[in-house]
């Protein structure tokens, strides 16, 4: 399942001060959260304007850091494996490998 349809399906209630900033998978965000940002895709008739190439690039900075947290944990497996170990040391393999 696709990290936005999980979104989708839980329902998270978000204070509206909150920014969402996502990938371009999640396209059709800001038609359910206004506070949701995602790339600007090109359109096939011309390039981006510097404008749009601007946010596009400054979205990418604020994301690199979860994205490489996303990515430890995937390596971990901690994310598609079963947590077998004690639920009060839990806290303390998260921090071990979102640091």
């Amino acid at each position: 399942m696709h990290d936005f349809e999980l979104f989708k399906q839980t329902r998270i209630p978000l204070a509206p001060s909150v920014e969402i900033y996502a990938d371009a998978g999640y396209q059709g965000l800001q038609k359910r959260m206004a506070n949701g940002v995602t790339p600007i895709k090109k359109p096939t008739s011309r390039d981006l304007t510097p404008d749009e190439t601007a946010h596009n690039r400054a979205l990418a900075r604020l994301r690199i850091a979860i994205e490489h947290v996303n990515r430890r944990c995937k390596i971990f497996r901690s994310v598609k494996e079963t947590y077998r170990g004690k639920h009060r040391h839990s806290h303390k393999t998260w921090t071990v490998v979102a640091a």
